[in-house]
C-alpha cells in the first residue's frame, strides 16, 4: 500500500508572514494540528503546529496578531513521497520521532500530509501504526 492510499489530500499551507492568529484560525477551521509553511514559489520552508504556537509563542506571551509563523515554525520539513510504501513512511516517522510527514510527488510538489492517524483509520495493517506510534513516543536516548 502506498502513502497516497492513506494520506490526507489537498493540505493547506501557511505563509511565513502570516500571523500565528491566522495560522491558529486556519487550523481550527480545518480541524488540524499542523500546517506546512510555504514560501516563495510554494516551496516548503517549514511546519507550524498547534504545539509550536503554544510552546514558542503563548508561553513567551507573544502577541498573536503581531507574531508571525516564521517566528515559531519548525524549519526543515521531513517529507516522504506519495508513491512510497506506507511501511517506509512509518519507519521515517519512527526514525525522526515525528507524527506527520509532508507528502510530495516526484516533482517535489506538496500533495498531502501523512500521519499515523491516517494509517490507523485507513489501513488494515493496524499493527504497523501501533508499533510506529510506540516507537515515536519513546524518549530519545541522551548521552
Amino acid at each position: 500500500m502506498h502513502v497516497s492510499d492513506v494520506m490526507t489530500h489537498a493540505a493547506v499551507c501557511a505563509r511565513p508572514g502570516d500571523s500565528i492568529a491566522q495560522a491558529a484560525e486556519r487550523m481550527r477551521a480545518l480541524d488540524v494540528g499542523a500546517l506546512p509553511v510555504c514560501g516563495d514559489s510554494d516551496k516548503l520552508v517549514g511546519m507550524v503546529t498547534d504545539r509550536d504556537i503554544t510552546v514558542r509563542a503563548t508561553a513567551e506571551c507573544c502577541d498573536p496578531g503581531g507574531t508571525t509563523v516564521r517566528d515559531v515554525m519548525t524549519p526543515g520539513v521531513i517529507y516522504c513521497f506519495e508513491d512510497q510504501d506506507i511501511s517506509e513512511a512509518a519507519k521515517l516517522t519512527e526514525d525522526k520521532q515525528v507524527r506527520r510527514l509532508v507528502v510530495l510527488n516526484r516533482d517535489k510538489q506538496m500533495v498531502g500530509i501523512f500521519s499515523l492517524g491516517d494509517v490507523a483509520t485507513r489501513n488494515a495493517e493496524d499493527k504497523l501504526s501501533v508499533e510506529a506510534l510506540e516507537r515515536i513516543s519513546e524518549p530519545v536516548a541522551t548521552a
